[in-house]
């Protein structure tokens, strides 16, 4: 039996590293995030397989069905903060177990509805609500767990999402054809019962730095180890002996055998590390237990230009990364391809995907590199791309464009919020504040998009609208992007230079006082810890 309660506890306790590990752990949250996104976003993703059979079975324009996908990504995105407070309040573990069920709940629940407006209650709300609970906690917890390798293994677990698209998506088409609609999505919903597993393989982490040995403490037992070493040992043994004729300034007052000077300093600050780590063992456990005083909701990034730059940049790219999965199988049935054939365009968008996101872990692994400057070409990239879609009226050429623009979605998809961790924006100090109210202004953007291309395309009644609001707001994002880094280095470059200034002369003053033999001074003279600042006393 306590074989069993000290398992369970080896289980739910926090892995406790000395710095960020790169590994260990942090490889099976990877892969609890890979299926996290397969059953996430990669379901939100293909749900325009099911578009033909709402509009038939409901009755339904196309803008109102599309409202379903709207309202499940808006709730998603916009109760980000909410997931961020919850996070940091139980940790992530129960969170994303909670979201895995009301995923499966609102999945299941929507097969069971009979219009469209119990649908966005079942659809939207519920699964959007566990989309958000389970995504956010399970990207940030993996953020925390990599440092060197975050932006490799980052893409490559994000990867699941383009994994649905490739297998899931045709494998669902069929499955619906042979079963109906509804029983399909009953099916999903079982499927997305895996993410409560996941969720439970989401260990804390806590960074516990091991203390470092003092500078300036000796041990008695150590050797000399040079010739000023010996002769500084002798000088402080005749200064404290009888014979000598000579007694230490000090040594009249106050014992030698009694800590002093830098020792004693070296005593108080392992006190009071002592002390600190008490009291941190005593909290709660969370998954930010080093961090005890951040703020559960961090409010204080919006004052920051080069954040507000960067979630206005997430505000409108958000426009084009839903609706081209949602419209190009229909965009491909009007110019003359077949239903069956037009499903390749999303798995060929899944595998160009894959190899974009790969390709940008591995960037922006390499070093020295701006990370954000990657970013910003992928995206300008991307602009001209959705264009594209509109022009070509054959199957190669939308075949083309779906591989180009899966590969350059993958890119930015990948990395824009690992890339709150970087110095560049935010850094990962503030990034489980900050990664919530990104998400949550990105949801405005999420609730428009599907909508708009909807209205779009039943006012034009030509699919190839849809693209043009995707373009629109793509380009509105690289220029905001482009901000970024000027708003971080640009708007106060005086007072920047100031405080480099101020901490090089720091960094000589101390750099000066260290040059001094400390035994002989901390001995002879009671003085601070420099020599500049007090004369040599007259023998």
């Amino acid at each position: 039996m306590t074989g069993l309660m000290s398992a369970l506890k080896g289980c739910t306790s926090p892995n406790v590293y000395a710095e960020v590990p790169d590994g260990g752990w942090g490889w099976v949250v990877a892969v609890a995030f890979f299926f996290v996104e397969v059953f996430t976003y990669g379901i939100i993703k293909i749900f325009g397989i099911f578009l033909q059979d709402l509009m038939s079975c409901f009755g339904e324009t196309n803008s109102r069905v599309s409202w379903v996908v709207s309202i499940c990504v808006f709730v998603m995105a916009f109760t980000a903060p909410l997931s961020t407070v919850m996070s940091n309040r139980f940790g992530y573990r129960p969170v994303v177990m909670l979201g895995g069920f009301l995923i499966s709940l609102g999945t299941i629940t929507t097969a069971l509805t009979q219009s469209i407006t119990e649908m966005y209650i079942t659809m939207g709300i519920v699964a959007g609500l566990g989309y958000c609970l389970t995504f956010l906690p399970t990207v940030t917890i993996l953020s925390q767990y990599f440092s060197k390798r975050r932006s490799l293994v980052t893409s490559i677990a994000s990867t699941g999402e383009c994994f649905s698209l490739l297998a899931l998506a045709p494998a669902l088409n069929v499955l619906k054809e042979q079963i109906g609609w509804r029983y399909c999505l009953i099916v999903i919903g079982v499927l997305q019962t895996s993410i409560i597993v996941c969720g439970a393989l989401l260990k804390p982490i806590v960074i516990k730095p091991i203390p470092s040995t003092t500078e300036g403490s000796t041990s008695p037992l150590k050797e000399p180890d040079s010739k000023y070493d010996q002769e500084n040992e002798f000088t402080r043994t005749s200064f404290n002996s009888v014979d000598s004729g000579v007694q230490s300034i000090s040594s009249s007052q106050t014992n030698l055998s009694e800590p002093q000077g830098s020792e004693m300093k070296a005593l108080r600050e392992k006190e009071e590390k002592e002390t600190n780590e008490e009291e941190l063992a005593a909290l709660p456990e969370t998954p930010l237990k080093q961090a005890s005083g951040t703020k559960l909701l961090d409010f204080s990034v919006l004052r920051d230009p080069c954040f507000n730059c960067y979630a206005l940049f997430g505000l409108f790219a958000t426009l084009g990364f839903f609706a081209p999965q949602l419209y190009v199988i229909d965009l491909s049935v009007s110019r003359g391809v077949s239903r069956d054939s037009a499903t390749y365009m999303l798995s060929s968008m899944a595998v160009a995907e894959i190899l974009g996101r790969l390709s940008m872990g591995w960037v922006l692994n390499r070093r020295p590199i701006r990370k954000i400057y990657i970013l910003l070409i992928c995206t300008v990239l991307l602009c001209p791309v959705l264009v594209a879609f509109t022009f070509v009226a054959e199957f190669w050429g939308l075949m083309i464009c779906s591989c180009l623009y899966g590969f350059l979605l993958g890119t930015v998809a990948s990395s824009h919020i690992p890339m709150l961790a970087e110095d560049d924006v935010i850094g990962i100090e503030r990034m489980p504040s900050a990664v919530g109210v990104y998400v949550c202004i990105q949801s405005f953007a999420g609730l428009a998009g599907p909508p708009l291309g909807g209205v779009l395309v039943d006012m034009t009644k030509n699919y190839g609208s849809a693209f043009y609001s995707c373009a629109a707001g793509m380009v509105l994002g690289a220029l905001f992007l482009g901000l970024v880094r000027p708003a971080k280095t640009g708007l106060c470059p005086g007072k920047t230079r100031n405080n480099e200034r101020q901490k090089t002369d720091r960094e000589s003053t101390s750099q000066g006082c260290d040059d001094v033999p400390v035994d002989f001074v901390e001995v002879d003279v009671d003085i601070d810890s420099c020599p500049a600042k007090s004369k040599p006393w007259p023998v």
